[in-house]
């Protein structure tokens, strides 16, 4: 199994309700798919650095995961097919973005448990 990172970015029209779902379609598919969710996050309402469909901001949501190759397909073909995702990229990460994504969550489950000892 092949880790992987998938961002994508769902239109900016949804309400929290609508966007939690959309969110939570995808990572039930990876899951039903047979994939192992390491780590989701939410990086909220952002400006695009041009207009997309008429759009100048959207939600964007990070999710990696380990899967077989073969998942790859029927996730962008879900991706496309849904008319709330506006963006997506997925790829595969090597051994040293593997690492830093690692590093990178470990640095950021630190500072959350500082922020709430505080």
């Amino acid at each position: 199994m092949n880790n992987y990172e998938t961002v994508f970015i769902l239109t900016p029209v949804l309400s929290d309700a609508q966007m939690k779902e959309a969110v939570e379609k995808f990572t039930n598919l990876l899951k039903a798919e047979g994939a192992e969710i390491v780590n989701e996050e939410n990086w909220g309402l952002r400006k695009l650095a041009y207009p997309i469909q008429k759009k100048t901001t959207g939600f964007y949501q990070l999710v990696e995961f380990k899967a077989k190759p073969e998942i790859i397909s029927t996730l962008e073909i879900n991706f496309c097919r849904d008319e709330r995702v506006i963006r997506f990229l997925t790829f595969r990460q090597d051994k040293y973005a593997a690492e830093y994504a690692a590093k990178r969550r470990s640095l950021r489950a630190s500072k959350e448990a500082t922020v709430k000892e505080n």
